[in-house]
């Protein structure tokens, strides 16, 4: 497993990062607890909130990311849900900094021990980006423990923007103004608190991001999704092909309620009602209707 000084750029570049991150958690407008869950990543930060009765939620944020990213979101979530956020272990967050490749299963295990540590049977995610790619990467290895899957512009369905690739290796050359460039295009339009965006500046200032190509779902792996499945993607996304994304998951899945939002680009926030809503209004997971190519 690879250790902290290939994700963090340093150990003071780690303590930078996280330094902070309790006093931002600590306003969550949501009342919370944190756990610390053993898996054969190590342990594993989860901040857990609402009604320990309700249906579990499990949230999984994107590269780059940590539980923070739900701050404006998780409020809604938990009106309903018993929610689950964990740090991914080799991001910039508080669970270990190990990065196994994405290519082996070891994501997918590492959620399964989550799910046994916590004693949940099933459960619905809800996952952005790099963490929709885990919650498809754990729903084709387990569907029978995914009572429903919201994805928000997830990787994994189709090949990266190359011209984003081209961009961003051009960008890292230049800086803090070649870092400004790539959160501007990650970013643009996303109503963000100038707290939580100063803490993304210091992210992108002290932590060395995933540079593998994110593994692509085979035809047979995502003809296993038979649980109730929503996606949401931007028009304007910039790291990954939305239209194509939905395209082809509507093909394979002819069940899933997919919509593309025309002035959204990759970082969805604000979609904590509708994906509650339809998680709630197939509470019974049924294969019916067709898929919504919202354009």
């Amino acid at each position: 497993m690879t250790k902290t000084p290939v994700i963090f750029k340093s150990a003071a570049g780690r303590e930078a990062i996280l330094a902070i991150y309790p006093e931002i958690l600590a306003r969550w407008p949501q009342p919370f607890e944190t756990l610390r869950i053993p898996s054969r990543l190590g342990n594993t930060f989860v901040a857990a909130c609402g009604d320990p009765a309700a249906r579990p939620l499990i949230l999984l944020h994107g590269s780059s990311s940590n539980v923070l990213m739900w701050t404006g979101d998780v409020q809604e979530y938990a009106q309903h849900f018993r929610i689950y956020a964990p740090d991914i272990p080799g991001e910039p967050g508080q669970s270990e900094p190990v990065r196994p490749p994405l290519a082996e299963s070891a994501y997918s295990d590492w959620l399964l021990d989550l799910f046994q540590e916590l004693g949940i049977q099933d459960a619905c995610l809800a996952g952005i980006s790099l963490g929709g790619w885990m919650a498809l990467k754990f729903a084709t290895a387990h569907p029978e423990r995914v009572q429903g899957l919201a994805l928000m512009c997830p990787a994994g369905i189709c090949p990266q923007k190359m011209s984003f690739l081209v961009k961003t290796i051009l960008y890292s050359l230049d800086g803090k103004n070649g870092r400004d460039s790539i959160l501007r295009m990650v970013y643009s339009g996303v109503p963000i608190p100038d707290e939580l965006m100063a803490y993304i500046h210091r992210i992108s200032e002290q932590f060395s991001p995933r540079m593998e190509v994110i593994p692509l779902f085979s035809d047979a792996e995502l003809g296993r999704l038979d649980m109730p499945v929503l996606l949401y993607a931007g028009e304007k996304d910039t790291l990954l092909p939305s239209q194509k994304t939905a395209e082809r998951l509507g093909r394979l899945l002819p069940h899933a309620e997919i919509h593309l939002l025309p002035d959204a680009g990759h970082v969805l926030v604000g979609l904590a009602g509708p994906i509650d809503a339809f998680f709630r209004k197939n509470r019974q997971p049924a294969i019916t209707g067709q898929s919504l190519l919202d354009s």
